[in-house]
């Protein structure tokens, strides 16, 4: 048998993985490659790229252990091609192997680039996914609306995850009403499981500080898991400790504790660590002994069988152009604190804060404080778009793009969302202690004191009435703005073309 190159990239750490299976250990190759192309696509935090890394490294020595040959390049080899498709021309020399087999890449950019490599390359599907791109597209075709809850609930009858017979536990599909609940006066669990960085992760800790220390984010203490086995415990931690409590304040969010009661597995189920259905199994087993209750469980399956694969799925179906939408017409460029400068809004900072500390921020804090903002204040979409792309150790652009583009921004237009995740101060008030040390007054509808949110709130409905004033969903919202006084709304529209003035012009919002 010839001799076949086998292409592993840093987010397909899986012993299970479709190019592996295909694959002929005593006979092919695996290239796995630390590459610049890969690095530096857009400024990625350090936390990021070290995770990748050395999770890298320590799946290639376990696949040596397993009996593959494996070509791993780190960043600093001085043969280092810096890109993917380079390194695949170096190894094909090298060994003398025409022949590349590829897992489907999650990337748009990384697909394209192996189908025009001069090379072979025979990209397999990624069955590592529930849906496979033919069974999203079927359930696609003919809907008016692509929404979310009924592809959900396709996941649930195919896996029989939380089913009963054809009835979902509970006789309910969702519980999300449940799962709303402002935030605790105590946490009761100390954040996610922590590991102690060993002497393979403190080598990339000390090669991604010196490559990429002038990026946005503190690469140190690095506590992520880099290892399956290490995952598998960070997972069963959650299991046991947060779960129970995870559905009641999972949209909570508090100045003095950045995680609550969520897992932070989503960097190792996107990187390949674990698997979507044995992290589902899991949270379905406790429910079945009575260790956590419904709307915790059906809440934690919904967010990987039904959002995780539901935009994936979008996002194959969508296009490579997906990502360049913007149908609002979105122009203004990211403000400065996106990158750590100063803001008085108190939300915005703890939430920018932690994600330059801890590379993890959970959804209500990028959906509902920073995307909110950045829908409100009219930021560029593909600005935004690669700001979430950079900063979080679970972001891939399959993944990332439609949570961003989609249902942050509603930059798609609507494929996702059917109204534009906006809200006030009020919502964030609702949810979290940040108002209460806020510069700003919640309470303060006008001058310097008010929200910002609560300005420009009303100013994104007002300036976009003609698109979303016929929505069903947000006809109360208009209504309110209406009943207003007349020298209200003109002050309130002044007031909110002031504070974006400032904005362009530098000032500390």
């Amino acid at each position: 048998m010839v001799a076949r190159l086998v292409l592993v990239l840093g987010d397909q750490l899986s012993e299970g993985l479709s190019a592996l299976r295909a694959a002929d250990k005593a006979n092919d190759t695996v290239v796995m490659a630390e590459v610049a192309d890969e690095a530096s696509y857009v400024k990625h935090h350090p936390k990021k790229i070290a995770l990748i890394f050395a999770s890298m490294r320590k799946f290639a020595r376990a696949l040596e252990d397993d009996g593959w040959t494996v070509a791993y390049t780190q960043l600093d080899d001085t043969e280092n091609a810096g890109s993917i498709v380079g390194e695949l021309l170096r190894r094909a020399e090298q060994t003398g192997a025409a022949d590349v087999l590829a897992t489907e890449p999650g990337e748009w950019r990384l697909i394209d680039k192996l189908k025009y490599a001069p090379l072979k390359v025979e990209i397999l599907p990624d069955d590592r996914f529930l849906a496979s791109h033919a069974e999203f597209e079927a359930w696609a075709d003919g809907r008016k609306a692509l929404r979310m809850e009924y592809f959900y609930r396709q996941m649930r009858r195919k896996t029989g995850l939380l089913m009963e017979g054809d009835k979902p536990a509970g006789d309910k599909w969702n519980f999300d009403h449940d799962n709303r609940k402002a935030a605790p006066a105590d946490v009761t669990v100390d954040g996610p499981l922590r590991f102690e960085p060993d002497d393979t992760t403190r080598e990339v800790l000390d090669l991604v500080a010196a490559r990429f220390g002038d990026s946005f984010g503190d690469l140190e203490p690095f506590w992520f898991a880099t290892t399956r086995a290490e995952a598998l415990q960070a997972l069963d931690h959650f299991i046991v400790q947060a779960l129970p409590r995870f559905g009641d304040y999972q949209d909570a969010m508090l100045n003095d504790h950045q995680f609550l009661y969520h897992a932070v597995i989503s960097p190792y189920l996107n990187i390949g660590l674990l698997g979507s259905l044995e992290i589902c199994e899991a949270a379905a087993e406790a429910y079945a002994k009575g260790d956590a209750p419904i709307n915790a469980v059906e809440g934690f399956i919904r967010q990987i069988i039904g959002w995780r694969e539901y935009v994936r799925g979008i996002y194959f179906l969508e296009g490579p152009e997906y990502t360049q939408r913007n149908v609002l017409g979105h122009t203004r460029d990211l403000p400065w604190f996106y990158w750590g400068g100063e803001t008085r809004m108190n939300c915005v900072s703890k939430a920018v804060a932690q994600t330059r500390e801890q590379a993890y921020a959970h959804h209500i804090q990028r959906l509902m404080v920073t995307g909110n903002f950045a829908l409100l204040a009219g930021i560029d979409p593909h600005q935004v778009h690669e700001w979430y792309l950079a900063v979080y150790a679970d972001a891939f652009e399959w993944v990332e793009a439609p949570n961003t583009v989609g249902m942050s921004q509603f930059a798609d237009g609507g494929v996702i969302a059917s109204k534009p995740y906006v809200s006030s101060g009020a919502y964030i008030n609702r949810m979290s202690d940040h108002c209460k040390a806020c510069h700003y007054s919640l309470s303060a509808k006008t001058g310097e004191k008010a929200c910002p949110f609560n300005l420009l709130y009303w100013h994104f409905l007002d300036r976009h009435r003609d698109r979303f004033s016929g929505n069903a969903r947000m006809g109360n919202m208009y209504r309110t703005w209406d009943r207003m006084d007349a020298d209200k709304r003109e002050t309130v529209l002044a007031e909110g073309d002031a504070l974006l003035a400032r904005l362009d012009a530098g000032d500390v919002i």
